[in-house]
């Protein structure tokens, strides 16, 4: 015996759709819809000239004297280790000027990356460093080393044991640099995902012999309107 499928009206079919419809498009309305996150662009004065406020590092290797931070080590520093912004930062403008004292090690700021207790110092970084003043260039602080950009522009306008105007501009994987009034660094990371919003750090570097490094005028502007470095002098 042969059964034959009942088929509904094509009307009811119809109707039936239109209110599956309806109801859906009622429940998307009411539900939550999630807004762009808001950036906020602000300058802050992350040292305040007179105290270590706002910042983590080991007290006995970080102080301030006459309106400067000094990094100061008389015995073997076995890791390099950082003083740290306690906020973090993803896309900001950083201005500050930088004093290599005492040795011919260099030091560097650290970004877009993390504090790595597990590399035997709780203060040291895992991340992305602007270098100066004896190497210059950039680094990958636990992960790919030495980055490409060349050290040679920085070198050409850099001091060695004097005062540095070092102006640091990183934007989505971007990052630009100035030394002294000149554009030296223009270069975006083809692996964005190494990326972090991480707090800024200050390198001490590991080194057998004393040394001592001066940082002072830092300001950070986040998320900065200006797609320019701001130092850079007209004509360069």
């Amino acid at each position: 015996m042969k059964h034959s499928l009942r088929r509904a009206p094509v009307a009811s079919l119809v109707l039936t759709l239109v209110c599956c419809s309806a109801f859906v498009l009622a429940d998307d309305k009411d539900k939550p819809r999630k807004e762009a996150p808001i950036v906020k662009s602000e300058t802050i004065k992350p040292f305040n000239g007179k105290d270590l406020d706002g910042w983590v590092g080991h007290t006995e290797l970080w102080s301030v004297k006459d309106g400067v931070i000094v990094a100061k080590s008389k015995d073997t520093v076995k890791v390099s280790t950082y003083l740290l912004t306690k906020q973090k930062f993803t896309d900001f403008r950083m201005t500050s000027k930088v004093k290599l004292v005492e040795s011919e090690m260099h030091s560097g700021i650290a970004f877009w990356g993390r504090i790595a207790p597990e590399e035997k110092d709780e203060y040291t970084y895992a991340g992305h460093l602007v270098m100066f003043p004896s190497g210059w260039g950039m680094y990958d602080l636990y992960g790919r080393k030495s980055l490409p950009p060349d050290a040679a522009p920085a070198k050409k306008v850099g001091k060695q044991h004097g005062w540095n105007d070092l102006e640091i501009l990183a934007q989505g994987n971007r990052v630009r640099v100035a030394v002294n009034g000149v554009a030296v660094v223009d270069w975006r990371d083809p692996e964005p995902k190494r990326i972090k919003a991480g707090p800024i750090g200050l390198q001490l570097h590991s080194n057998t012999v004393p040394q001592e490094i001066h940082f002072k005028d830092i300001t950070i502007t986040t998320f900065p309107k200006e797609d320019k470095l701001t130092t850079v002098k007209s004509g360069k």
